[in-house]
């Protein structure tokens, strides 16, 4: 019975993710008004988007994300956890840790699509940077938005 007991336990703390922001899922009783739909390319992983604007949102040139997205820079747009809402798919997913190299769910990580390998975002301990480019921005407006505010200083152009 303690074995069972503990063996639960230690289930329920690996599968603990699924029932904290950004992956739980909210109830249709809790308001979450979807402005955006996200999706990866395969459209397994689909996601909402509550928040109109991005708190901010950037081009990365550093090497950890040119090499991640095999691209130049990485663009990301910076939300709380609690305004995305994955209307399916979140059990598609995992997880990658550049630092460690790992492929545990720690923060800060990678978050990508099992399937198709798409990146979805990448999970910090309070944030989320989601990928632009997977969001249907429908409007001139929400692009305007989305539009890059800010781009991190190391450049594949600079000389240090």
């Amino acid at each position: 019975m303690a074995q069972e007991q503990a063996r639960n336990e230690s289930t329920e703390g690996i599968n603990a993710w699924k029932k904290r922001a950004p992956y739980r899922i909210h109830e249709p009783n809790e308001n979450f008004n979807a402005r955006y739909e996200a999706n990866c390319h395969c459209g397994r992983v689909k996601y909402e988007i509550s928040r109109k604007e991005p708190l901010d949102s950037k081009l990365c040139h550093c090497t950890t994300c040119q090499t991640q997205h095999a691209a130049p820079f990485q663009w990301a747009a910076i939300f709380h956890k609690e305004d995305i809402n994955f209307a399916k798919g979140h059990h598609d997913l995992e997880w990658y840790d550049p630092t460690s190299k790992s492929v545990e769910h720690k923060l800060p990580c990678k978050v990508r699509c099992s399937y198709c390998h798409s990146p979805i975002m990448d999970e910090g301990r309070n944030m989320i940077l989601l990928f632009p480019s997977l969001i249907h921005l429908k409007t001139d407006e929400d692009r305007a938005l989305f539009k890059p505010r800010y781009v991190y200083p190391y450049s594949i152009f600079s000389h240090n």
